[in-house]
């Protein structure tokens, strides 16, 4: 997936998860943050990020973030694109073997799961989960407690034991990834849900993804961790 007009800036702070303040060709410049999770570990001062400029002359802010620079690694922060890359990656027809239909936002009983595929020979949905926290060249989801994602596993589970096919996906925003896990000391209930749902026979998915200024592309499936952790 392309982006366009896109600059760097400096990251200054953040009064409230739906602005930042940066510093712009000198200039100090209010923009939209593309992602409202904490992103304490990616949003310092100092910090490079990316921005790509709106097209829309009547909005407030005409810059949003999407990505940051830590420690010379290009991270995507940008949580609306995890699904399009993946429909997009789909519809290359890189993953299933015969040829699919791709739709997007498909309602299940009480949840939308954000991927639905079809063919003469499945039936599939598929929840996408764009993961941005790293420590150490592990990746790991959440960042903060989500129920939601609970209740879409929960949903997934229902889905198999009415004949379709169930795919959860940790879209890692990022490169240089060595493996995926949940993130038991943020969200314990997460990983035993996570653990429930391989062991129903949900197919678990962690792909990492080439990250430029201007691009995110899926790329290579990084191995998946679901031993429990220790809480600390």
């Amino acid at each position: 997936m392309k982006y366009n007009n896109t600059e760097a800036a400096i990251f200054i702070d953040r009064p409230n998860r739906f602005i930042a303040h940066v510093t712009l060709d000198g200039q100090t410049e209010t923009v939209h943050v593309k992602n409202t999770g904490r992103c304490k570990e990616l949003l310092v001062p100092g910090a490079e990020v990316i921005l790509e400029r709106s097209s829309n002359p009547a909005r407030k802010t005409k810059y949003d973030i999407i990505c940051v620079n830590k420690a010379g690694r290009l991270i995507n922060m940008d949580s609306q694109v995890p699904n399009k890359a993946a429909a997009e990656w789909l519809r290359k027809g890189v993953f299933f073997p015969e040829e699919v239909q791709v739709y997007t936002e498909r309602t299940y009983g009480n949840s939308r799961f954000d991927i639905y595929v079809e063919s003469s020979r499945r039936k599939a949905f598929i929840e996408v989960k764009g993961v941005t926290l790293e420590e150490n060249n592990i990746a790991r989801f959440p960042d903060a407690p989500t129920l939601r994602g609970i209740k879409h596993m929960e949903e997934l589970i229902r889905c198999m034991e009415e004949g379709y096919e169930a795919y959860l996906l940790f879209v890692i925003q990022m490169k240089g990834i060595v493996k995926f896990e949940p993130n038991w000391n943020t969200h314990w209930e997460f990983g035993e849900t996570l653990r429930k749902a391989a062991h129903a026979g949900v197919k678990l998915l962690a792909y990492d993804c080439l990250i430029e200024q201007d691009r995110i592309e899926l790329r290579d499936p990084v191995p998946i961790d679901l031993e429990r952790k220790e809480r600390c």
